[in-house]
């Protein structure tokens, strides 16, 4: 989960770090990769931290990316700056799986990138799915329905299950079931995570249909108005999340016991889920906003135990 504060920050404009990235001499580019990680996505680079050998390389090379790319709408406000990251990026892929050294721009992402793909088997219509889907809602902040939401899901989180599975050399069709459910489960979640910042991030994240549905405008959401129509609002998607992931742990058996730790991301989930339930799916409760530790000696017991 993006750290929201952060997202503000860069949603009033930093310098443009694609072509050149300054770094010092003395930071590796897996060390820029987690700190990237780590202060937009930090749930996940705990979870990542977990992971052995190459599986944490690739899924270092992943998140990292997948980062990069979820930045660009918050640094822009012309969309068609935005088009033109995103682009870079996707020339970014092409050029790594040319595997030859002198095409890959001297980025410490796509140089952690190039070098997975060095040691493993990744599918490149993933990483360009990561990057196709943030191009598609680059010009608009909302989506029209739960549907387009899901599929949103399944490109920017799903396809990083299926890259890490790939780094473990996990092709397993339990395994991609799983991770698409997980993925769907985190990305409808993140959503209702980023509510209370409507108004800051210039999104609605509530469906079309769902507003419509419940009587709601999108005014209500960027107002951070409060009501028992948005409260059966937040319920309804609430429930869609909370069946994805249970439908991904219903899966454990099926997942091979090695790639296991990959879903672990699916303990913050749950995390998340479950203290909006105790607050009655009021989204903007305070409670949901303080920082939450538990998840963490969950997330240890998961791993020690080989489940998520």
């Amino acid at each position: 989960m993006f750290n929201l504060r952060n997202k503000l920050l860069y949603s009033t404009g930093v310098k443009d770090t694609i072509s050149v990235v300054k770094k010092p001499k003395s930071t590796s580019n897996v060390e820029y990769c987690l700190d990237l990680i780590k202060q937009y996505d930090y749930e996940n680079f705990v979870c990542t931290l977990l992971l052995k050998n190459t599986a944490r390389s690739c899924a270092i090379a992943v998140r990292s990316l997948n980062v990069e790319v979820a930045k660009v709408k918050e640094q822009t406000s012309d969309p068609k700056i935005g088009v033109m990251r995103l682009q870079f990026w996707e020339e970014t892929v092409d050029k790594c799986f040319t595997k030859d050294p002198r095409n890959v721009p001297q980025h410490p992402v796509a140089v952690q990138l190039y070098k997975s793909l060095m040691n493993s088997r990744l599918s490149k219509h993933h990483f360009l799915n990561l990057i196709s889907c943030r191009k598609q809602y680059l010009p608009q902040n909302y989506f029209n329905n739960l549907e387009d939401l899901e599929k949103y899901a399944e490109k920017s989180m799903s396809s990083v299950y299926y890259l890490i599975f790939e780094g473990m050399d996990i092709r397993n069709i339990h395994a991609d079931h799983a991770a698409s459910h997980l993925g769907k489960a985190q990305g409808i979640t993140q959503q209702l995570r980023i509510a209370p910042f409507a108004k800051q991030l210039n999104t609605i994240p509530i469906p079309q249909d769902l507003l419509i549905k419940h009587n709601l405008s999108q005014e209500d959401i960027l107002r951070g108005k409060s009501s028992k129509n948005l409260k059966e609002c937040v319920y309804e998607i609430a429930s869609r999340a909370y069946q994805h992931l249970m439908k991904a742990r219903s899966l454990l058996q099926k997942v091979p016991a090695k790639g296991r730790d990959a879903l672990l991301p699916a303990v913050p989930v749950y995390n998340y889920l479950d203290r909006l339930q105790k607050v009655d799916y009021e989204i903007l409760h305070p409670d949901l906003q303080k920082k939450s530790r538990m998840w963490l000696f969950h997330l240890w017991i998961s791993h020690f135990q080989n489940k998520y």
